[in-house]
């Protein structure tokens, strides 16, 4: 009898697990979508101001406010505010993708580079977020490779600032691609596995990939498909 009731109990706390992770997942899911669209506000706003800011000063100001929304977000993660800052923290980085997204546009099929960089960081993110989905296989084992390959990439590409290397700033984005994507896999995994039980972490992590895989993709298709009038 006793053995029985443990095995009920087991198997109803198992379900309660799997009930919570979905829900972290699917918070996860909408809490991403929504937050394209500050995304989107902050693309647009930068776009009609012409806003361009690069150079050292360019990635100082922006590792400054990546660095300092991180930081209020951990802390606030757990509260409402955490899903303001998290989205006000997306509307920045709109801004900030404004820039690529004009020099995107000086070429005569500027508008055609920016939905094949789109239509290909969706491609991506659904097949790898299914692929961890269903598998349920825990792809955790890849973080710690991947966290060094994205601080020699960080340093490549500040390096890049000085040197303005095309063949240097290439080979980040294409290395940038297969990194972002793995880490698509490795977050998505997490939650799935139990790893990340906040949505507000889980949505910062995922948006960071998406982003980053969509820039990467973007400079490679401008500068292999880009077209001059």
């Amino acid at each position: 009898m006793q053995s029985q009731w443990q095995t009920v109990s087991t198997s109803y706390g198992g379900a309660d697990l799997a009930t919570s992770r979905n829900k972290v997942l699917r918070n996860t899911y909408m809490l991403l979508a929504l937050s394209m669209i500050p995304t989107a506000l902050g693309a647009w706003l930068g776009m009609s101001m012409k806003f361009m800011v690069g150079g050292w000063m360019g990635a100082i100001v922006f590792l400054a406010v990546s660095f300092g929304a991180f930081f209020a977000i951990e802390k606030t993660k757990q509260s409402a505010m955490g899903v303001v800052l998290l989205l006000a923290y997306t509307g920045f980085m709109g801004l900030w993708l404004s820039q690529y997204l004009q020099m995107a546009m000086r070429f005569s099929n500027g508008g055609q580079l920016i939905a094949m960089a789109a239509g290909g960081t969706a491609t991506i993110f659904f097949a790898l977020a299914t692929l961890a989905t269903v598998s349920k296989k825990d792809f955790s084992f890849m973080g710690k490779f991947l966290f060094i390959g994205m601080i020699l990439l960080l340093v490549a590409g500040l390096a890049n600032i000085f040197f303005q290397i095309p063949a240097l700033s290439l080979t980040i984005s294409a290395v940038a691609t297969l990194i972002f994507s793995a880490f698509i896999l490795v977050d998505v995994s997490r939650i799935v596995n139990g790893g990340e039980t906040n949505y507000v972490t889980a949505t910062l992590s995922l948006y960071l990939n998406v982003y980053n895989l969509f820039v990467s993709l973007l400079n490679l298709l401008t500068a292999f498909g880009g077209e001059r009038d």
